[in-house]
């Protein structure tokens, strides 16, 4: 991609590129403690979607603001996707939510938003892991590699791993994960962390 397609397609649509990792749980009073942190109670709501494409609903809550959100993503490759997001009424989310993917669960999770180093930290807790937790971390270009929060300990590189994808989550819950918990001191961005400080 070029400049000018790493931020918007030709219609002006945005363009997502992230970085995803399981990590290690944090604690959450650290969480908590980072300057400037927000935290949102976040529920998501799959709809039915055509090959290619994530079609959802979601509901923030936030010191005790809700808003309601209606997204589409279609995929350029496993780490960047067109994304079309805006803020619903309640009356639209509702309608949506009546007509929701049944082989679909609903993801709820807290997440913990923080600026880092130039970067904004997204770390999502699941209630369905009492040990491990996503990390997300926006870029405007595939190439950049974002440093991390000296707190946070990598188990693995999940930003081409489909399965961890909330979509996929939404499904089932990747069965390896426990290996990758093992092999987390083998993973390559630690090393690549630990020579780029």
């Amino acid at each position: 991609m070029n400049k000018e397609e790493q931020s918007k397609r030709t219609d002006g649509t945005p363009i997502e590129i992230e970085h995803k990792f399981l990590i290690a749980r944090p604690d959450e009073a650290v969480l908590a403690a980072q300057p400037d942190v927000r935290i949102l109670q976040i529920e998501q709501i799959y709809l039915p979607s055509e090959p290619g494409e994530t079609n959802r609903v979601r509901r923030t809550s936030e010191a005790g603001e809700v808003h309601y959100y209606h997204t589409k993503k279609r995929r350029i490759n496993a780490m960047s996707a067109y994304e079309e997001e805006r803020e619903i009424p309640l009356e639209e989310y509702s309608a949506f939510v009546r007509g929701a993917n049944p082989h679909r669960r609903i993801i709820r999770k807290t997440r913990y938003k923080f600026p880092h180093a130039g970067f904004i930290c997204e770390i999502d807790v699941y209630p369905f892991w009492k040990d491990r937790a996503i990390l997300e971390i926006e870029v405007t270009d595939e190439r950049i590699v974002p440093p991390l929060p000296d707190f946070v300990r990598i188990l693995k590189d999940v930003t081409k791993d489909r399965r961890y994808k909330n979509a996929r989550l939404a499904k089932g819950i990747p069965a390896d994960t426990r290996r990758a918990v093992k092999n987390q001191k083998k993973n390559k961005y630690n090393k690549y962390r630990k020579t780029h400080k």
